[in-house]
């Protein structure tokens, strides 16, 4: 059956102050939270602590600066995409300044690439008389060679037969500046010098014997012989030795097929000799070329129409 209290009972029990069954529960803490993560004991409730200038916020949320009117400004947020103009222009020039840390590190190959711009220039629009003429005095043929033999030997590198769209012109840039990277300009222009003097006189001199035993005429003293290719392919010959199989047979072959193609041909049999001896003297120089790489290391160093007998 039901359970009830005598009235009497009810009566004594409110008139003595305590409470009876149907008075109404005291409120209990906030159990907000109480289920989310680990399990804690209750506590007490406690009032919150409003700070000067911070306005009360619910639970969970951050609290906003309130202004002296006790009103919370708010502040629109800034798109997702926008960013400084300092931000863009950094990024904007990042390739530009990789560039130049790149290219700072090969001054000779970009002074000697300006010089060979100026005399392609000057090959392509000055007159033809004053051009042919310039190259002669260029020549390191054997009547050159006898007479004037370091001046001429510096001035037939200042040249690129076929101008400087020629394909030695880019090889020139790339080979040698990967070089130069690798162990420092003074010794890549030491390479590129031995290359092209050595090729020059292994070629020019059996010239001269030729004539002197009657095998030649004597115009073959003056054979028009200038360029830069003797000194390119010893330094591709130089770089080989510092370059991993896969880029070192590729880049031999390059070389040595165009030269021996070219004799194949008998287009200029002396020039295209003095590509293939060039590129074993710069074969020859590995050992030193390696020493001088791990040293700069250590230190923290990072066809057309070709005249004949003109090297490209």
């Amino acid at each position: 059956m039901d359970r009830t209290a005598p009235a009497e009972a009810t009566a004594s029990g409110t008139a003595s102050g305590t409470p009876s069954d149907t008075t109404p529960p005291a409120p209990l803490a906030d159990v907000t939270g109480l289920l989310d993560g680990v399990p804690r004991q209750r506590g007490p409730v406690r009032a919150a602590r409003v700070t000067p200038g911070v306005a009360a916020v619910g639970p969970g949320a951050a609290p906003e600066t309130a202004s002296a009117s006790g009103s919370v400004p708010k502040t629109a947020p800034a798109p997702d995409g926008a960013r400084p103009v300092s931000h863009l222009l950094h990024r904007a020039a990042r390739p530009v300044s990789h560039l130049l840390r790149r290219t700072a590190g090969i001054p000779f190959t970009l002074v000697y690439a300006a010089v060979l711009a100026v005399t392609s220039l000057v090959a392509r629009y000055a007159d033809p008389a004053l051009v042919y003429a310039l190259h002669q005095a260029s020549s390191t043929d054997v009547a050159h060679l006898l007479r004037a033999p370091v001046p001429v030997l510096l001035a037939s590198g200042l040249w690129v037969a076929g101008g400087i769209l020629s394909p030695y012109a880019l090889l020139f840039v790339l080979v040698v500046g990967a070089l130069e990277r690798r162990i420092g300009g003074l010794r890549t222009a030491g390479v590129f010098l031995t290359g092209h003097v050595l090729a020059t006189l292994a070629t020019e001199i059996p010239v001269g014997l030729a004539v002197v035993a009657g095998h030649l005429p004597g115009t073959s003293l003056h054979r028009l012989d200038y360029g830069i290719s003797f000194g390119v392919a010893a330094c591709a010959g130089a770089l080989a030795g510092l370059l991993g199989p896969w880029l070192r047979w590729p880049l031999l072959a390059l070389f040595a097929g165009a030269a021996v193609a070219g004799l194949l041909t008998l287009a200029d049999p002396m020039t295209d000799w003095g590509h293939l001896l060039s590129l074993a003297i710069g074969v020859l120089c590995r050992p030193v070329v390696r020493r001088w790489s791990g040293a700069a290391g250590a230190h923290g160093a990072g066809p057309g129409g070709t005249p004949a007998g003109a090297r490209l």
